[in-house]
């Protein structure tokens, strides 16, 4: 079964709370997650962030929306427990709560109303997110911006000169912490040409071994006789390591190809190199920054 949205799991996180007892937000997960026998792997599910499992963000959420209601109240750091609306609203066993339920309640209307606002001064909220909480909404939108950023660095890439796209291989490398300093490694040395290798490069600041290059801006998939001609060649000079970069792809077959000897090489496509070059600031720059903060339950606490 699919993972529920938040609005689902509502009903029956009030029932879970209905014995009057306090409980812990991971107690209500975990009994939300057998009332939908959930496997092991929907309940290990991420975000796209790779920060919080979605069930987790969406039962929290599902407290966020009752507790604006009224239903339950914060007994303390992620912990629990309902309220005498809360009571009554189980009392009068309704057959699903979801947040046109709730806009019964003032104190929630009181919330929604304050939503409402930071959406007109924001702008209108897209309807394919409804039914996410505002958590993954934040999250699925930044995946999306993202992407098609990752789309026009390769785009770019794809339009550069050789030349260019050698530079920007070493500045790449130089960036993910291989090649010594950028000033040590101002061009990418040896530039062998022969034999399908491009470049070598220090694999750390002392130089005491170094990765064999071969950087082909290719629009097509490269295949295993590519991968093999590259092998021949680390074997040819030598070498043990290298890596084999191109702005297309790679074939099921280049990718299952594992060399006998004891060479070891790592293939970058099109797609990991824009995501790499996000990632390490290489062509890119930051726009904007958002710092998401939490209510600090403890600092409320009275001696």
């Amino acid at each position: 079964m699919a993972i529920p949205d938040y609005e689902r799991m509502m009903l029956p996180f009030l029932k879970f709370a209905g014995d009057g007892k306090e409980h812990s937000i991971r107690e209500a997960t975990d009994h939300i997650s057998k009332v939908f026998n959930l496997t092991d792997d929907e309940r290990k599910a991420l975000l796209p962030s790779g920060q919080q499992p979605i069930v987790d963000n969406r039962v929290g959420w599902a407290r966020t929306y009752m507790k604006k209601a009224g239903l339950l109240i914060s007994t303390k750091r992620s912990y629990f427990k309902i309220t005498d609306v809360g009571l009554d609203v189980l009392r009068k066993t309704p057959s699903e709560i979801n947040v046109k339920y709730l806009e019964q309640f003032p104190l929630f209307i009181e919330f929604k109303n304050f939503k409402r606002q930071e959406k007109e001064d924001k702008g209108p909220e897209p309807e394919r997110y409804s039914q996410q909480t505002p958590q993954e909404a934040f999250e699925y939108g930044y995946q999306k911006i993202r992407q098609d950023l990752a789309q026009e660095l390769l785009n770019t890439v794809k339009s550069c000169s050789p030349e260019f796209f050698e530079k920007l291989v070493l500045d790449l490398i130089t960036k993910m912490g291989y090649g010594g300093f950028r000033s040590d490694a101002s061009e990418i040395r040896g530039k062998v040409g022969d034999e399908g290798i491009d470049g070598i490069i220090n694999e750390d600041k002392l130089g005491l071994d170094v990765i064999y290059i071969q950087a082909k801006r290719w629009d097509g998939t490269v295949g295993r006789p590519e991968i093999q001609k590259f092998v021949g060649a680390l074997a040819g000079q030598g070498a043990k390591k290298g890596i084999f970069i191109t702005t297309g792809k790679f074939s099921g077959d280049a990718r299952g190809y594992v060399p006998r000897n004891d060479v070891k090489i790592v293939l970058i496509d099109g797609e990991e190199l824009s995501n790499f070059m996000i990632d390490h600031n290489v062509g890119t720059s930051t726009d904007r920054t958002y710092e998401i903060k939490k209510m600090d339950s403890d600092y409320f606490v009275e001696e």
